[in-house]
């Protein structure tokens, strides 16, 4: 659980750090200024210092809920059945936030080929969209599971 709540943490952190970044963009900050935050991100971030670029930390945050999905909730499942809604909320939370994140992606690769108005009010929406949805994912999901994880000695086997 403490694992688990280091990475959502990071995830957070980083949230924040975009969500000031949308802001930024949607009020018509500079271009090269905000290629320069997302460097610094990239290269100060916790997770993106793990990660060396916006779009491989969308695929980290991709990767880790696959590996939520295939080696968490089914020993959530089998441990304890009553959690069978929460995962199935769980599970259906992680395909909205992929949606999100390739928004993400598409946006920034849109507005790095063409700095125009609509693109940064995309990026902006697209940024907020993923903050205000996967923060709420991380609260939910921690206090849903955490009942159960903390009572585990170990990895439930398959």
């Amino acid at each position: 659980m403490e694992e688990l709540e280091w990475v959502h943490n990071a995830i957070r952190h980083d949230l924040r750090v975009c969500g000031d970044l949308a802001e930024a963009v949607a009020f018509g900050a500079d271009a090269g200024r905000v290629a320069e935050e997302v460097e610094s991100l990239k290269n100060e971030s916790v997770l993106w210092r793990i990660r060396v670029s916006c779009l491989t930390y969308c695929r980290f945050v991709h990767l880790h809920h696959w590996n939520e999905d295939v080696n968490i909730f089914p020993g959530l499942r089998r441990s304890n059945p009553a959690l069978s809604p929460v995962v199935d909320r769980l599970e259906a939370d992680h395909r909205k936030v992929s949606d999100l994140l390739d928004e993400v992606e598409e946006s920034a690769r849109t507005l790095a080929a063409s700095d125009e108005a609509n693109a940064r009010t995309r990026l902006a929406s697209a940024l907020e969209g993923l903050g205000a949805h996967l923060l709420e994912h991380l609260a939910f999901e921690e206090e849903a599971i955490a009942p159960t994880v903390l009572e585990w000695e170990g990895w439930p086997t398959r």
